[in-house]
């Protein structure tokens, strides 16, 4: 997946009129965004066709699917009819429930991205000490999309070692929870950023200046 300027707006916002002005500020710097239940809940799937016809963004669904394989298969279902390029599912289910979403991207010709470590400081109490073995799973599954967190670089750059140089790797956290998106990008191929943008009096400008401290 081709990311403009390496960065992912996590749209994050509870109206589709409130996330329509901030795609229209930001739209110039960005073409991916990723919607979470958030959004999704508050206006329905049908948010995904309106922002990608209106704007042309690429859309990933951060859904963080974790179920039984038949439940995943289900959602990864309804996500990718809804006009979804891609989704976020977790690794800790097991390989059983991942090839379950891998299975539907794979029908509808779209992406997953396999979660292996969250940004948050409490994924350091029980999905931490797994995450490189959901990494390898991953690898042995022939994935190629990974999500690790731009707030622990030694973590980042141990899952990329493991996920190898081939791999696409987007990260969140940068911003309001700490990471620095320009080492971030030293070990992954986009960084996701949230808060720092759709919280901002001037989303484009603080676009403008996160994408030239990349530089």
């Amino acid at each position: 997946m081709e990311i403009k300027n390496d960065l992912i707006l996590a749209l994050d916002v509870m109206s589709e009129s409130e996330a329509v002005k901030i795609c229209s500020d930001v739209k110039d710097y960005i073409d991916t965004i990723k919607i979470g239940y958030p959004l999704a809940l508050a206006e329905g799937l049908e948010i995904i066709k309106t922002l990608k016809d209106q704007f042309g963004f690429k859309v990933i669904c951060d859904f963080k699917v974790a179920d039984i394989d038949a439940t995943n298969s289900k959602i990864c279902d309804e996500t990718f009819k809804a006009g979804a390029d891609a989704i976020i599912c977790h690794g800790f289910v097991g390989s059983d429930s991942v090839q379950a979403c891998l299975d539907m991207a794979d029908k509808h010709e779209k992406e997953l991205f396999l979660l292996t470590e969250m940004s948050h400081p409490g994924a350091k109490m029980f999905l931490q000490e797994n995450a490189d073995a959901i990494a390898k799973m991953g690898v042995d599954m022939k994935i190629t999309n990974f999500v690790a967190p731009a707030t622990r670089l030694d973590r980042l750059s141990d899952i990329r070692d493991i996920v190898g140089e081939d791999a696409f790797i987007i990260s969140p956290g940068v911003g309001k929870q700490g990471g620095d998106g320009k080492k971030t990008l030293q070990y992954s191929n986009a960084i996701i950023v949230g808060r720092s943008i759709y919280e901002s009096e001037n989303p484009k400008q603080s676009c403008e200046d996160l994408i030239k401290s990349l530089k």
